[in-house]
């Protein structure tokens, strides 16, 4: 058995959650929800969602 401990100088990010923030500063902070894929040549060409 080690004798040695880690310490660190500040908690885990598990332990100390991101406080909430209501969708209307989410959306200034990052702009609007994008999808994970880009739509192909032809949903852009016809405005396809």
């Amino acid at each position: 058995m080690s004798s040695l401990s880690f310490h660190s100088s500040r908690p885990d990010r598990w332990v100390n959650p991101k406080p909430y923030s209501d969708a209307s500063l989410r959306h200034q902070h990052h702009g609007k929800i994008l999808p994970m894929e880009q739509p192909g040549f032809l949903a852009r060409l016809f405005g396809a969602r």
